[in-house]
């Protein structure tokens, strides 16, 4: 089967909200890209799941000057993808992605290590993506990886987006009610939804009045609450900081780098925001169990990381890496 794009990747980073595709030549350069919905193979089915890839893939394709009747075939597909948490479900996407015929080559690994790979200038780090949910996952030049299954509670996950709108909620009914100590939450949360106490914030909720995604709006107030110094909300955001940091020494660990002089990356929306309160408390932990490792926040597309992962399959140079990485930079402003 002969290469459209002769050492091309196609890249995926596809996520629970939205999905990057990105085609990217050999040396680097990109040449199409596109962007499209949530990736949920859990709920429709890998096939199901795929097929929605498809109509990016001739997308990108289109974006590249490559006029062709079906889909492009590279020689590396590079597929970071959300809910592909165990191992049985990696491959079944992978046997899934190889019968479309769309690479002479697959790799499929779970969406945090897209985000890992465009903190890195080689395969070597952490990262804890910290965003509606929590992940984490680790690698080394050597191809070990270290990873959790992140399936929320039932796996021993605590935190994101969607727990910290619910411990704000939580905090703030008991406060309300004498259950639980007072807090400036329940003000906070009464004024930002435009309701004369908590209890009407929660009775508009519960009969649709304010619709239920809306819950996760909470959490930019709950940091806002934390910074003016409310200690039940800083409890909040400081266990979350502890989970980011139990997550991330965890893969160091297992991984030998405890001691080493490591990256940690840092992405998600809750990490992104940067939020002082919560970034400061999670350096300082992460110093206290990794002496060496510095964190860094990183806010680049992971569609990136996605494509540098197909690039490292080809062997690609630096030189390739980093015109990849030039372009996706943002344009100066004007």
């Amino acid at each position: 089967m002969g290469a459209l794009v002769p050492g091309g990747v196609l890249a995926f980073d596809a996520g629970n909200s939205k999905t990057d595709v990105a085609l990217v030549a050999a040396d680097g350069t990109v040449l199409g890209t596109a962007r499209g919905g949530g990736f949920e193979p859990q709920k429709i089915g890998p096939a199901a799941a795929v097929d929605g890839l498809e109509p990016l893939v001739r997308t990108a394709a289109a974006a590249a000057g490559l006029h062709v009747g079906d889909v492009p075939v590279v020689q590396q597909l590079s597929a970071c993808l959300a809910n592909a948490d165990l191992p049985i479900e990696v491959e079944q996407l992978t046997a899934v992605l190889e019968e479309r015929g769309w690479a002479e080559s697959v790799y499929v690994a779970n969406d945090t290590f897209a985000l890992l790979r465009s903190g890195v200038d080689e395969p070597r780090g952490v990262a804890v993506v910290c965003g509606a949910g929590i992940n984490c996952s680790g690698m080394l030049p050597d191809g070990r990886t270290a990873r959790f299954p992140a399936l929320g509670k039932l796996t021993g996950d605590w935190g994101g987006g969607a727990q910290l709108a619910e411990e704000a909620f939580w905090s703030a009914s008991r406060a309300a009610d004498g259950r639980g100590p007072a807090t400036a939450l329940v003000t906070a949360l009464s004024l930002h939804f435009g309701k004369p106490s908590l209890n009407a914030v929660i009775e508009a909720f519960h009969f649709g009045e304010l619709p239920s995604d809306r819950q996760l709006e909470a959490v930019p107030v709950l940091f806002q609450v934390a910074t003016a110094g409310d200690i039940v909300a800083l409890g909040i955001v400081q266990q979350q900081a502890a989970e980011i940091v139990a997550m991330a020494s965890s893969a160091l660990r297992r991984l030998d780098l405890l001691a080493e002089p490591v990256t940690v990356v840092l992405g998600g929306g809750v990490l992104t925001a940067r939020h002082p309160v919560l970034l400061d408390r999670v350096t300082r932990l992460l110093a206290d169990v990794a002496p060496k490792a510095v964190p860094r926040v990183v806010d680049v597309p992971p569609v990136v990381g996605a494509a540098l992962l197909g690039l490292d399959h080809t062997a690609a140079g630096a030189a390739a890496q980093e015109r990849l990485r030039a372009g996706f930079a943002p344009s100066p402003a004007a």
